[in-house]
């Protein structure tokens, strides 16, 4: 009798059909489409900062959404969260659990000074909402969020952003929600100058979801002066942003900002565990203090979560990932843009970015569609921008090493090249 094998290829292929299956059964049939128009490739490795299919391919990760700063599985995170599996990872939440009040005191260590209350949750719209939900607290009801600006889809996150093709959806949503240009200050000022002690404002650093977008110099500033000024309440969303994306441990530090909220996210476990905070002032934070009852969480700061909290700040200040986005991203940013001004200048927009936080606009969001696939088929994951359809977003992390690099760039000049040949192919106005 004969025995036939099956090929790691076939196999790989069969396994990719019925996972796509079961994504269109069970999941998402959208999500499903999108995965087809990358070839239907299934991840299922990750190290540093590569992931690998099951048909055995590397990618080089540039997107993961800001997730990994410290790149997968790094190990210093995953010793934190492996001991802690061992011992102890869910707590019951009624008798004090050390592993919450280490990692709230590693946070509130890398914050700027006087941010010292923390509530700890899993997502940044769950973040969030604990910031708008201690504005409301503490008399506030009035919100003002900047256009373009992306905090989550939750309903009052999505109150907060300003998406139509988002909202439309879910109206009626949180009332007394205005959004107003991101980088007006003057627009800020006569909103907070009409309602003084009522408006709670909530703005990113960057806009990351908005396509990379960054304020005017010392925007960021005057926003937390204006605030001041007619006692407002003001929210840093650093989901994105934060925890040394941009080059610094947070944006608020690139101007001296105190905001009455930051909100933390994404890399903050560590690419590992989900995590996110909102961490405020103690005066912001008193409603929370007066009862522990009044916004909770089953799974906020369960063990397992802290242990990749106190390990993702342990690698960052190890290894000095802030100054290496820094030193990165000083790299990165004129090689993309000379690539792009070379290779698509018809094509392209602009290119900007802070640190590891590089945008491509291109001048059609079907040009940018293009380019993503054509960064995939030549080794590299970025990321669309929800709120900037039209731009390209690299995410990567800070523990490129030279030849990872040299991929990156090499990936992209290829990537663009390619994406001239398909534009030229392309029936006028067709996409």
């Amino acid at each position: 009798m004969t025995v036939i094998q099956e090929s790691p290829a076939a196999s790989s292929a069969d396994a990719e059909a019925e996972v796509l299956g079961l994504y269109r059964a069970h999941l998402s049939k959208g999500r499903a489409t999108l995965a087809e128009l990358f070839g239907s490739h299934m991840e299922v490795a990750s190290e540093g900062a590569w992931l690998t299919t099951s048909d055995g391919e590397r990618f080089l990760n540039a997107g993961g959404y800001g997730v990994f700063v410290m790149g997968a599985r790094h190990p210093i995170v995953m010793e934190e969260v492996e001991r802690q599996l061992r011992t102890h990872p869910t707590a019951t939440r009624i008798l004090l659990e050390p592993t919450v009040a280490r990692a709230a005191e590693a946070l509130v260590s890398v914050l700027p000074p006087g941010l010292d209350r923390v509530h700890f949750a899993l997502s940044g719209a769950e973040a969030v909402e604990t910031g708008l939900k201690l504005a409301r607290a503490n008399g506030f009801r009035r919100t003002v969020s900047m256009r373009g600006g992306y905090h989550g889809k939750t309903l009052g996150a999505l109150s907060a952003t300003a998406k139509e093709v988002y909202q439309r959806p879910f109206r009626p949503l949180v009332p007394d929600f205005l959004h107003l240009p991101f980088g007006d200050a003057d627009a800020l000022e006569a909103e907070l100058a009409a309602h003084p002690g009522e408006v709670c404002v909530i703005l990113e650093p960057v806009q990351g979801e908005g396509g990379v977008i960054i304020p005017p110099k010392g925007y960021l500033k005057r926003v937390e002066a204006l605030v001041r000024e007619y006692d407002g309440f003001l929210i840093l969303d650093e989901v994105q942003s934060g925890f040394g994306r941009l080059g610094e441990w947070w944006g608020a530090d690139i101007e001296g900002v105190l905001p009455d909220v930051l909100l933390a996210g994404k890399a903050l476990g560590g690419g590992v565990m989900p995590v996110s905070a909102a961490v405020a002032t103690r005066k912001a934070f008193r409603p929370f203090d007066k009862d522990p009852y009044v916004h909770t969480a089953t799974f906020s700061g369960q063990p397992v979560l802290m242990a990749a909290v106190q390990g993702a700040i342990r690698a960052v200040k190890e290894e000095r990932l802030v100054t290496r986005a820094l030193d990165l991203g000083a790299r990165l940013l004129p090689a993309i843009t000379e690539i792009a001004r070379r290779n698509i200048p018809d094509l392209v927009v602009d290119v900007r970015g802070r640190g590891l936080l590089i945008g491509v606009e291109l001048v059609e969001a079907g040009l940018a569609g293009e380019l993503l696939i054509e960064l995939f088929n030549h080794g590299v994951v970025a990321n669309h921008s929800m709120n900037g359809s039209s731009v390209v977003r690299f995410t990567p992390p800070a523990v490129l090493g030279d030849t990872d690099v040299d991929f990156l760039l090499n990936s992209f000049d290829l990537a663009t090249r390619d994406l001239v040949r398909g534009a030229a192919k392309m029936p006028e106005g067709g996409n």
